[in-house]
């Protein structure tokens, strides 16, 4: 998709099995589960509870700046709607899953306007009528509820699904950059100049919004040389 140099694998996991996410942390009443060979996520809450019934699911990494995250991503159930924190620190650089750090269960805004910095990218949005009548990937910027940047989201819904898609984002310094198999849906730069200096490495998240069931496996980050 991108002309990328790779310096070095830092994290590489199947996601196919229990022992792949004994470390994982499950933010929100949700179900892990292993049927086809990749990790299933599923809340355990009814959709009509709103924000409640969403669930988050973060990787027990820390990663730097510069580096190319790759997933394999299937929908099983909708409606719903997937998305991927990057780049995620509580404010000042603490550890989002430190004690200091107000504690997050499910709702949207826990993320957006609590105690984290980050960015994250929505995809298979498909929980409103509105989203899925014109399809759209977005990134936004927290803290706060800023939508930086916007493509056309080519997913089809789950009764066209017959495999999964190989999801890839790119974060080097102010640059972003995400793509579904290879297909390019948006980039972005990062001027500082509207919602804060960029943001630089931090913990990656898969988040859900109920009645998604989703598949997740080959989740995959390695350092790139910085991008100009």
């Amino acid at each position: 998709m991108f002309e990328i140099e790779t310096r070095e694998v830092l994290y590489d996991n199947p996601l196919d099995a229990p022992n792949c996410i004994e470390t994982f942390v499950l933010e929100g009443t949700g179900a892990t589960s292993f049927p086809m060979g990749a990790l299933r996520l599923d809340s355990c809450l009814d959709p009509e509870q709103g924000q409640a019934a969403n669930i988050v699911f973060w990787c027990p990494e820390q990663f730097p700046d510069h580096i190319r995250i790759t997933w394999d991503f299937r929908p099983i159930h909708e409606p719903g709607l997937a998305i991927l924190f990057f780049a995620a620190q509580g404010h000042g650089g603490q550890d989002l899953l430190g004690p200091s750090l107000a504690r997050r269960n499910g709702p949207y805004d826990q993320y957006h306007h609590g105690d984290l910095d980050a960015l994250h990218v929505s995809y298979f949005r498909r929980k409103a009528p509105k989203e899925r009548a014109f399809q759209r990937c977005n990134l936004r910027k927290s803290h706060g509820f800023h939508l930086v940047a916007q493509g056309a989201d080519p997913l089809p819904g789950v009764a066209d699904v017959h495999e999964p898609y190989r999801m890839t984002l790119i974060k080097s310094g102010r640059t972003v950059h995400f793509g579904i198999r290879d297909l390019p849906v948006f980039s972005w730069s990062d001027l500082g100049t509207d919602f804060g200096p960029p943001l630089g490495g931090g913990r990656i998240g898969f988040r859900q919004m109920a009645p998604l069931i989703a598949e997740y496996s080959n989740l995959r980050v390695e350092a790139i040389t910085p991008l100009p």
